[in-house]
């Protein structure tokens, strides 16, 4: 009996090696030189909230892998599917005409902290959205890309 013991805590300390959180997959990719990356802080958001609605965002931050090669863009795959962070939680998942993206979130006291949306297949990229959003501001922002769409 002793010994299921050691097998299952062998495996589970196995899987929980192998996974990676958010941050970890954003700074692994962020290094990639022929990576686009960029980043906007919370001055910049400041000065944008001026002219428009920010809705809570005080952080975007962008990496996008269309000059990388297929090598980057597997580990980038591979990378996706290890990808096990408690914080977070699926919102949407799509695939369709050979693009898959998934939109997972980071919810605290019942607002949207951290929003991470990540492409494969036409395109490869990572988003981060981070601040104090309303989930009600992000539906009034979804139903108004659906009337205009």
């Amino acid at each position: 009996m002793k010994r299921y013991f050691v097998i299952l805590a062998m495996i589970l300390i196995c899987q929980a090696g192998s996974s990676q959180t958010m941050n970890q997959l954003f700074n692994e990719f962020s290094k990639i030189e022929q990576a686009n990356h960029v980043k906007i802080g919370n001055i910049t958001m400041k000065l944008a909230s001026v002219f428009t609605e920010t809705m809570g965002v005080n952080g975007i931050e962008v990496i996008e892998f269309g000059d990388c090669g297929n090598d980057v863009k597997e580990r980038f795959i591979q990378a996706i599917k290890k990808l096990k962070d408690p914080a977070f939680e699926t919102m949407v998942t799509s695939n369709e005409n050979g693009s898959r993206t998934k939109v997972m979130v980071r919810i605290e006291k019942e607002m949207i902290r951290e929003m991470v949306v990540l492409t494969t297949g036409n395109s490869y990229a990572l988003v981060r959205i981070k601040g104090k959003i309303k989930p009600s501001d992000l539906d009034k922002v979804i139903n108004d890309h659906g009337k205009r769409g």
